[in-house]
């Protein structure tokens, strides 16, 4: 009995170390989440009544809520841009703090706020954007405006718990398009 367990233990550790490679040495690459998304397509979107128009990405979905208030609907990652639009009437300065205070509002949640600002005097349009990065319930967030007749800000939420990591590609997309929405914006 005794010839056959040291028998067994002597053929297990064989198998165990002939098991064994060189490639366990070797250190493995990071695995990385592989999100692909559609190259952006860009139509100017102009909603007759509204005061401004814009670029929009085409795999995108507008909707209109009244008062030229609108939502960018990104289906295919649960995710939405929120567009509001108020007449500035000697109100700027309320229209400004009420834009800022929107995003400093996710402070707690947030790693960073990435503030940027955004000039365009050829066409008018001033503003400021807001990348968030951490477990914010939005990531990115801009106002606009004219600082004479015209305000708009907007606000990317997703359909989801906010865990940042996860949906970091996706933000990343957007915020991309919601760039190209800055920089296109011309008022009526």
């Amino acid at each position: 009995m005794y010839q056959a367990l040291k028998f067994l233990f002597i053929l297990i550790t064989i198998i165990a170390l002939a098991s064994c490679g060189n490639d366990t040495l070797q250190p493995k690459p990071e695995a990385k989440l592989a999100l692909q998304y559609p190259s952006p397509e860009y139509q100017r979107l102009d909603k007759g009544n509204c005061p401004f128009t814009f670029e929009v990405n085409s795999f995108a979905r507008v909707l209109s809520k009244g008062d030229c208030a609108m939502k960018i609907e990104y289906p295919f990652m649960d995710a939405t841009v929120y567009m509001d639009y108020a007449s500035v009437k000697d109100n700027i300065r309320e229209l400004l703090i009420d834009g800022q205070k929107l995003s400093f509002s996710h402070n707690r949640m947030a790693d960073v706020i990435d503030d940027k600002i955004y000039l365009n005097p050829d066409k008018s349009v001033y503003g400021m954007m807001y990348a968030i990065e951490g477990n914010a319930a939005s990531n990115v967030q801009f106002y606009l405006t004219d600082s004479v007749q015209n305000f708009i800000t907007a606000s990317l939420y997703f359909d989801r718990t906010p865990n940042y990591d996860s949906i970091y590609p996706a933000v990343d997309y957007i915020k991309l398009d919601m760039r190209k929405m800055m920089e296109s914006m011309d008022w009526k």
